[in-house]
């Protein structure tokens, strides 16, 4: 009982820290630019409170309609919130490459076309949803391993390409997507022990709830900093970023002029075409004087 008690209370926690966030988050004008992220926090504020009191119903009295209640709530606000995350992976990205437009539109066809590859693959064959409410799990634990590799390859690049992109450390968006490779191992751990018990008060439940409050209490940090534009990007000509922005425009673009060059025996050809138009001119000047 003490477990269960404890575990409702890191419950409370976590739903103080997430409408904090979404509060401050509001109120900057945020989720203006972060559109799926306002959802995806929307949806966490809302759910919560339902979602504890089924959840302490059901360790209480062990009722079929609380537990039912709270698996379905529980695994909805699961799959819901992974495709949301999906979403906001993409809009990190886009933000990312706000100041390379013509990047930006390519790797955003690239980045959907993954994303569907990967939520495709992440559903299991057909003869599983003959299992009815246990299929639930499967679906969700897919999406969610998909989610997991989609955020931390993320964070993988934004850190790899921070000098080239100008990304600076104390970036909001940055912070999410350092909050969201947290969560996304957390989550994927989780996938792994969820498979063997569903008691939600179990030593592992309380690591994965500490975890998420430990991220919460960072992007709340990440989110109360003053938020800052970014500054327009000057480059070389020579810059590789700079050729790749117009290697991308010329890929997106129908409409875009390619020259090119003579090479082998087309460069011989103009040369002897120049030289005969020469002599040629040559001849009739010479002739016109001579008359």
């Amino acid at each position: 009982m003490l477990s269960e008690t404890a575990m409702m209370a890191l419950c409370g926690v976590e739903f103080v820290l997430m409408a904090l966030l979404g509060l401050q988050f509001w109120r900057k004008g945020l989720h203006r630019q972060f559109r799926a992220m306002s959802a995806y926090f929307a949806l966490q504020i809302v759910v919560s409170l339902p979602l504890m009191l089924f959840l302490y119903q059901c360790m209480r009295t062990r009722a079929m309609f609380w537990c039912l209640g709270y698996f379905l709530i529980s695994w909805g606000d699961y799959i819901a919130s992974t495709i949301l995350m999906f979403l906001v992976c993409m809009e990190i990205f886009r933000w990312a490459l706000a100041p390379f437009e013509e990047i930006s539109k390519t790797g955003m066809v690239i980045f959907r076309i993954v994303a569907l590859a990967a939520l495709l693959l992440a559903f299991p064959g057909a003869s599983i949803f003959s299992r009815g409410y246990g299929a639930v799990p499967e679906v969700a634990y897919g999406l969610m391993r998909s989610a997991s590799v989609f955020e931390l390859g993320l964070l993988a690049f934004l850190c790899l390409c921070m000098n080239a992109l100008r990304i600076e450390v104390c970036d909001f968006a940055f912070g999410s997507s350092l909050v969201m490779g947290m969560m996304a191992a957390n989550d994927y751990i989780h996938t792994l022990y969820s498979r063997h018990s569903d008691n939600p008060a179990e030593l592992w439940q309380f690591i994965y709830e500490g975890v998420i409050l430990v991220a919460l209490g960072i992007w709340n940090v990440y989110v109360l900093q003053p938020q800052r534009e970014r500054k327009p990007i000057f480059l070389p000509a020579n810059s590789i970023i700079y050729r790749w922005n117009e290697i991308a425009s010329a890929l997106g673009h129908t409409g875009t002029k390619v020259v090119i060059q003579p090479q082998g025996d087309s460069l011989f050809l103009a040369d002897v075409e120049n030289v005969v138009e020469k002599v040629l001119a040559r001849t009739l000047k010479k002739s016109g004087s001579e008359s």
